[in-house]
């Protein structure tokens, strides 16, 4: 069979010639899904506003010193790489609508457990269960939307995954201006409670429930989602395909998606995003901010319409433009980044490190003002070509790009890369810049930046518009 007969580009998954499915119900079955990922944003913008509050806290509510604050912070990155080898397992043997179900438990557990804490091990045990939350949010959430969506609307849907992140993200920093922890851990039990309600009112993913061998359950979700059962072709699963295997790894159907999947999630951590959100608020008040502790919620703010961008656009540009856009833009602003520790450090070539959490001068030089404004609009410049693609894209093609049999354990081990990568970053880049001053670092991250656009435009196919079984044809040479 040759790439032009018709039986070749004729979608397995929709309408014939092509018009897509007119039923909204895929939205809301994917707004339901996307509130595991708003979920977990909130959880990771919980620490910003929340340590300084923990810092001031009077007895007998648990106090945070630095060390415990750093934990307080990092922990979660622990956790979610632990709920993505959990994720992978359950997605496969619970099902992705059941898996997320559940992945409501601890995200509530965890807020209450904070909310009740009374020691400083009851708050990192708090902060550990939303972090197995989120491992298990951040995997499940992309397979479950790819799967209900059509083609014409994957990348639309897709991408809102890490929409509804970064919407956590500044809504933790938002409601973190007014209320205090205690309140805040409140408030991040809503996200899942409303999500657990919802799930519960759409039907579980038509494609696995074809490799559960339940084909009537799938023609009435598909039904459901698209509001017709035109056009479906049954993927095929037989016996061979069931489980996954070492000896699967010889298959470049196989190996090259692990290959990608991997290596878009290691390079989304090792591009600095962490260490640039970081240092946001001290680099704000070097520039004489009015409200340094404004700084979040801009860097909030700028994430969310960037990402709101990307997704508009996902399906007209494509993945690959959008990544390799994205990646030159993080270039620029982590090289400039550099510069202006270069520059800021002056001619104290006696020092290897630039103290970024120091006490701001209370007038400091017009000079230096001017170079802060400088690492103010290179970090504007880098969270947003962040947000326009490697912050959702890796995400989505992690989804897309597995074939059906292999992929909760594929999944798995990309999210667990992805948060013990995080994990390191942020648990690190201190000792990093004290080894190659902060220059060197935000250099080294400008490399890691550089290497993602080669690897971009060089190994990761285009899936725009491809059904998933077409993607998965085209690794094999079909």
């Amino acid at each position: 069979m040759t790439p032009d007969d018709p039986e070749e580009t004729q979608p397995l998954l929709g309408p014939p010639g092509g018009s897509a499915p007119r039923s909204r119900r895929v939205f809301l079955a994917a707004f339901a899904a996307a509130l595991g990922p708003l979920s977990f944003g909130f959880a990771l913008g919980y620490s910003s506003p929340a340590i300084p509050s923990l810092r001031r806290a009077a007895p007998p509510a648990p106090r945070l010193d630095d060390s415990a604050a750093s934990w307080f912070g990092a922990v979660v990155t622990l956790g979610a790489a632990a709920g993505g080898v959990l994720g992978g397992w359950l997605v496969d043997r619970a099902g992705r609508k059941l898996s997320l179900l559940l992945c409501t438990l601890p995200f509530v557990a965890g807020f209450a457990v904070i909310t009740a804490a009374r020691d400083v091990w009851m708050l990192l045990g708090g902060r550990l269960l939303t972090g197995l939350a989120c491992g298990v949010a951040s995997l499940v959430a992309p397979v479950y939307i790819s799967e209900i969506s059509y083609p014409a609307v994957r990348g639309l849907l897709g991408s809102c995954v890490q929409l509804m992140v970064v919407i956590g993200i500044l809504l933790a920093y938002l409601a973190g201006r007014v209320l205090e922890w205690r309140w805040l851990a409140v408030l991040g039990c809503v996200p899942p409670s409303l999500m657990l309600l919802l799930m519960c009112c759409v039907p579980e993913s038509p494609r696995f429930l074809l490799t559960q061998h339940k084909h009537q359950e799938a023609m009435a979700a598909l039904h459901f989602l698209w509001g017709s059962e035109q056009g479906w072709e049954e993927p095929p699963i037989g016996e061979e395909q069931q489980g996954f295997h070492l000896g699967l790894l010889r298959h470049p159907g196989i190996y090259k998606p692990f290959i990608i999947g991997v290596s878009l999630m290691a390079f989304q951590q090792l591009s600095g995003v962490n260490a640039v959100t970081f240092y946001a608020e001290t680099i704000f008040e070097q520039a004489r901010f009015k409200d340094s502790s404004l700084a979040s919620v801009i860097v909030g703010i700028i994430q969310v319409l960037f990402t709101g961008m990307a997704a508009l656009v996902m399906d007209r540009a494509g993945r690959r433009l959008l990544l390799a856009l994205s990646g030159m833009v993080m270039v620029v602003s982590t090289s400039v980044f550099g510069l202006y520790f270069k520059l800021a450090q002056g001619g104290a070539s006696n020092s290897s490190h630039v103290d970024l959490l120091a006490p701001v001068p209370a007038e400091p030089a017009d000079a230096h003002v001017g170079l802060a404004w400088l690492a103010v609009s290179s970090m504007c410049l880098f969270i947003a070509g962040f947000a326009l693609g490697w912050g959702p894209i890796p995400w989505l093609l992690m989804s897309e790009i597995f074939p059906l049999h292999i992929k909760g354990v594929a999944t798995g081990i990309c999210v667990l890369t992805n948060w013990l990568t995080a994990f390191l970053v942020t648990k690190e880049f201190s000792s990093l810049m004290e080894v190659l001053r902060p220059y060197g670092a935000f250099w080294l991250s400008s490399a890691f930046c550089i290497c993602s656009v080669l690897f971009t435009l060089f190994c990761v196919p285009e899936t725009k518009g491809r059904t998933l079984e077409q993607i998965t044809a085209r690794f094999e040479g079909r």
